[in-house]
């Protein structure tokens, strides 16, 4: 198995809204915020390379949505996906299975792409196989008002329209992960951030690495009472939060940071305080040695 890191874009975020209830003068000093009040943001997506399949997890903003919608975070830098991809060998018509963690537009965007002519749109990843949830995927078609603007129509339906849509069947009632048959790693379900939003759990080179998606958006995160005003249900956040890093730290799990733009993987560690963060490592130091 080889695992790569894959930039699918920069962008920023409100500060206030990633903190909740925690003072800027407290998550300022780990997230530092910009004259705006926003924090720089990363969708570092996770390729794995398993055998003759090639899983994608994630797969940013994409490019199709109008300059207005992305005027409204900040884009920065020179990311993209096939950028990316191509840096690593690799096109997107290689990839054999995309696996979304969740449906809201930051992480599922990149899947959908506009047709040659812009007359419509089609799945960016024409060989492969798209896997949700049934409860999140109804999740994210029949939206609450709260998450409708997360939850974009021309994101979500055009994967079930092309055919590939898949769910994973095997669905762990409890707070930990389990192996899934249908890609050959674990999943953690997590609830408090979207409903039934999956956390895989990869066995590489005698190491657990977590694909954090937003169940902890950066390093910053990591105390427990430092939970995203995104979450659709932060009193769930807080023990599912709690329990994972338990885990996390008790199992020296390595955390592979999705939104973190300057920490691509850490660990956590337990402290009178509770859980706190412990280390930062690159991709390359922990991947394909």
């Amino acid at each position: 198995m080889n695992l790569y890191p894959i930039k699918a874009g920069n962008f920023k975020l409100d500060g206030g809204a990633m903190f909740g209830v925690v003072p800027k003068v407290i998550w300022n000093k780990t997230n530092p915020a910009d004259a705006n009040n926003l924090i720089d943001i990363a969708a570092r997506c996770l390729l794995i390379e398993d055998g003759d399949r090639l899983i994608l997890i994630d797969t940013g903003m994409g490019d199709k949505q109008s300059s207005k919608f992305f005027g409204y975070y900040s884009l920065w830098g020179d990311d993209s996906l096939d950028k990316s991809l191509k840096e690593k060998g690799f096109h997107k018509d290689d990839i054999t299975d995309v696996f979304m963690t969740h449906l809201h537009f930051d992480h599922c965007g990149g899947t959908i792409q506009w047709n040659q002519q812009k007359t419509g749109y089609e799945l960016a990843f024409r060989n492969a196989k798209i896997w949700s949830t049934k409860n999140h995927w109804e999740w994210a078609t029949e939206p609450n008002p709260r998450e409708k603007a997360s939850f974009l129509k021309e994101n979500i339906l055009p994967i079930e329209e092309s055919g590939h849509l898949h769910f994973i069947t095997k669905i762990d009632a409890s707070n930990t992960f389990q192996k899934n048959t249908e890609l050959g790693f674990g999943v953690l379900f997590a609830d408090g951030h979207t409903e039934k939003q999956m956390i895989p759990h990869i066995e590489y080179d005698g190491k657990t690495i977590v694909f954090m998606a937003d169940l902890l958006p950066t390093a910053g995160h990591v105390p427990l009472p430092y939970v995203m005003g995104y979450d659709t249900r932060p009193l769930l956040t807080l023990p599912e939060k709690k329990l994972f890093l338990e885990n996390a730290a008790k199992n020296n799990w390595y955390l592979f940071m999705e939104h973190d733009a300057h920490n691509e993987i850490i660990t956590v560690q337990q402290t009178e305080k509770g859980v706190r963060y412990k280390e930062t490592f690159t991709c390359n130091e922990i991947f394909n040695k």
